[in-house]
């Protein structure tokens, strides 16, 4: 198969488009609501278990959220998804999604066997159909903020 775990990180002079899919603003939002809930459980016990259950859990979920960020990464060989890589060679038919076409492609006109880099909090998403004979993985879709960039990246993007 022509998907493989990601080894090692490529070089930023040889890559043509990086990105990475941050968490916006209404995630952090909500890391701040989850950490808080851990002073309201525990403040009846004492304000600094309370106060102490905030920052561990702001503290782990800050880190979790910032490790697990997936990059999407296309150089000349290679195109890199999060942990998914593939050869340029065996991409086909780029395609990039916004709006209600884009919710579609999540939702019902979405592949079981598709390899997905879905982030809620970005709606645009970029198909890109694989030519593998060996790769059962009909497209790749993943979310972009910048779905023109990435599809012109790949040289073969249209909406």
């Amino acid at each position: 198969m022509s998907s493989t775990p990601a080894a090692s990180a490529t070089p930023l002079s040889t890559a043509t488009y990086t990105e990475k899919l941050w968490p916006n603003l209404g995630v952090w939002i909500i890391v701040l609501g989850l950490s808080a809930a851990g002073i309201l459980i525990l403040i009846p016990i004492s304000p600094l278990a309370g106060y102490l259950a905030f920052f561990v859990l702001l503290v782990l979920q800050t880190v979790a959220l910032l490790l697990w960020t997936p990059k999407i990464e296309v150089t000349a060989d290679t195109l890199r998804v999060g942990r998914a890589v593939i050869e340029r060679e065996y991409v086909g038919e780029v395609t990039y999604y916004l709006a209600d076409d884009a919710t579609a492609q999540r939702g019902t006109r979405l592949n079981g066997l598709a390899y997905l880099c879905i982030r809620g909090w970005i709606k645009p998403v970029v198909k890109v159909e694989i030519t593998d004979p060996h790769d059962t993985t009909p497209y790749w879709l993943t979310s972009t903020r910048n779905p023109e960039r990435l599809a012109a990246a790949l040289g073969r993007g249209r909406q």
